[in-house]
Formats: C-alpha cells, sequence, structure tokens
C-alpha cells in the first residue's frame, strides 16, 4: 500500500480557485512540457483525480505542478491540471501558479519583475508588479490565438439553433453570444449553463472536432463560453465559461478570455493594441490586449496578453493513501 504526501499552495485568481503543487508531484523525464503532459496523462494522471476532485478538491477545482524547465529561455515549467484535464495552457492557474510561485520564493526569476513560463502550448512571457512582498498583478503574454471557425450553426437539443464561434486560446472554445435562442446570462442560473453547455459541446464536437493546426496534440471542444453585456463599470463584456463535467470559471477565464480577443481581432471588433476587459459571473475582471498581428498555420492570429490578480489563501498538506477506498477522487452525477 502506498501512502503519497503532497505540499500544496491554495490560492485563487479573480475568484478560480489555484492549487499549486510545490512538493510531492510525480518526476517526469527532462523533456518539452508538451511530452511532460502526454506522459503525466499515460502514467501519473490519478494524481490530478486525487488532488482535484472530491474529497481533496471540487468540481471547478483548478491547479498546477512546477517542474524544471526543459528550455534554456524560459525559468520554469507549469504542467496544468483540473477536473476537466491536463490542459494545455490555462490563464487563471497562470496568474495563481506566478503570484505563489513568485511570493513564496519557489521560483527565483533572472530578471525582476518577469518570468518565462514553458508550458504544454508553448512559452508564455510573465509580467508581474509587486507591492513589498506581494504580487499585485499578473499579465501573461499568451500563445498565439486565432478564429477557427465562424457563424457555425448548430442544432442543439433543448436550446434549438444557436450561431456559434470556435476560438484558440490555448483551449478551444465554442463561443456564444446573445442571439434568439440565447437573450444573455440574465436570469441564467449556473446549474442551467451547465445543463445547456454539455449540449452545446457535444453538438459542436461532433460537428468541429478541432485539431491545433501546429501541434496535434491539442484538438477538441472542452470549453463553452456564454457571453453578455457587461455589468461592471468600465468592463467591455461579461462571460461565464464552462469547462469540465459540472464546473462554471469563477474568474472571466485568461485563456478563454485570449480566444474572445482572437476572435473580436478576427471580426473588426477590437483593433492591435486595444484593451478589452472582461469580466465574470462573480464580478471580477481581466485586462486584456490584443498585442500583435501572428499567424498560426494557414490563420491570421494575434498573441493576445491578460493581467489579473491572486491572493494566496493557505498551506495544504494532502495525504493519498491507497487505503483510502476513495484515495484517487470521485465526482457526483
Amino acid at each position: 500500500m502506498a501512502r503519497n504526501v503532497f505540499f500544496c499552495i491554495d490560492s485563487h485568481a479573480c475568484a478560480n480557485p489555484v492549487r499549486v503543487v510545490a512538493g510531492g508531484g510525480p518526476l517526469l523525464p527532462n523533456v518539452p512540457m508538451a511530452e511532460k503532459r502526454m506522459l503525466f496523462l499515460e502514467k501519473h494522471d490519478w494524481v490530478r483525480h486525487a488532488l482535484m476532485f472530491e474529497p481533496r478538491g471540487h468540481d471547478a477545482m483548478s491547479g498546477s505542478i512546477l517542474y524544471p524547465s526543459h528550455r534554456e529561455d524560459c525559468d520554469v515549467g507549469v504542467l496544468f491540471i483540473e477536473v476537466s484535464g491536463c490542459l494545455p495552457m490555462c490563464g487563471a492557474g497562470t496568474v495563481g501558479t506566478v503570484t505563489v510561485a513568485i511570493e513564496e520564493g519557489l521560483v527565483v526569476p533572472k530578471v525582476e519583475g518577469r518570468l518565462a513560463l514553458e508550458t504544454p502550448a508553448g512559452r508564455v512571457d510573465i509580467e508581474y508588479k509587486k507591492n513589498g512582498a506581494f504580487v499585485e498583478e499578473v499579465r501573461l503574454f499568451n500563445v498565439n490565438s486565432y478564429l477557427h471557425d465562424q457563424d457555425i450553426e448548430l442544432e442543439v437539443p433543448g436550446i434549438g439553433t444557436l450561431t456559434v464561434d470556435l476560438s484558440y486560446g490555448g483551449n478551444y472554445y465554442i463561443i456564444v453570444e446573445p442571439q434568439d435562442n440565447y437573450p444573455g446570462l440574465d436570469g441564467l442560473k449556473a446549474d442551467d449553463l451547465v445543463r445547456m453547455s454539455h449540449a452545446v459541446r457535444e453538438a459542436a464536437q461532433k460537428k468541429l472536432n478541432p485539431v491545433h493546426p501546429e501541434d496535434e496534440r491539442i484538438r477538441g471542444v472542452k470549453h463553452v463560453m456564454w457571453c453578455d453585456k457587461p455589468k461592471s463599470p468600465g468592463a467591455s463584456a461579461r462571460n461565464a465559461v464552462f469547462y469540465g463535467d459540472k464546473a462554471i470559471d469563477r474568474s472571466p477565464c485568461g485563456t478563454g478570455s485570449s480566444a474572445r480577443v482572437a476572435q473580436l481581432v478576427a471580426r473588426g471588433r477590437l483593433a492591435i493594441g486595444e484593451t478589452f476587459i472582461h469580466e465574470s459571473i462573480t464580478g471580477t475582471t481581466f485586462n486584456c490586449r490584443a498585442e500583435e498581428a501572428t499567424q498560426v498555420g494557414r490563420y491570421p492570429a494575434v498573441r493576445p496578453s491578460v493581467a489579473g490578480w491572486a491572493r494566496v489563501i493557505g498551506y495544504n498538506t494532502i495525504i493519498v493513501d491507497d487505503r483510502d477506498p476513495l484515495a484517487h477522487g470521485f465526482q457526483i452525477a
């Protein structure tokens, strides 16, 4: 019988939980993070289940594990773990991870105020601002993001016809803007969004099943973004992102915001260099920009940046004991 101990530092990034595994993560060979992700999924995914699912986590849990970077131009490697899987990239996870890593001394940057992360999706540059010992803001310059498909008609059981876009910002997102069969977020509860999102995701995956043009390991629709007008002063738009089986992102969603920026630029509704303030269902906001025009395969793309804040909320020594019949976590359907 094995007894595994993980030392975790818990935080939240603009309301979304981020559990950073500072000790006890599985040893992986010195290969690129994209390969580490595949090895982790093949041999160690029980760690994700144990730390993210109940009884140690919950339906909206997310986190990360730190590794030495395989790249000389990066300070640290990050493996993202959450209830929906081992993701190529996670924006809120990055904001929380960087805040924890700097405040707790887990990473010593080569240049104060800057970090370069090796993620499974590629290099992600970071700028952070401190106030004394505390990190006040993290801005991540995300991977190249692009609009994959637009004006796709989906026949969704229980909803009807929806016209949606498919955009990539480190993960693929179905973006649903207000229309006849979706008047907006007002009046919808989290349970409503979860039910609707399952149907939308299934219909989109059957019809689209996207594959990243530069990395075939990144594929499939796992996230649905429901858009609406903002409520917070100064915000540009509001959203609720569904992921996993039952989770609604408590933050404005970093990779989702990147996908939204790419979509808006491609549609001519946001200019390069322009700011886009994205509001979450909890009222928190990310400050986003379309930094520069780029290319992803044959697709015109942008490099977006996303800025947010996080707070450390606790130190957590987690025990996973094989004698426990629920050692590797569970979800209630």
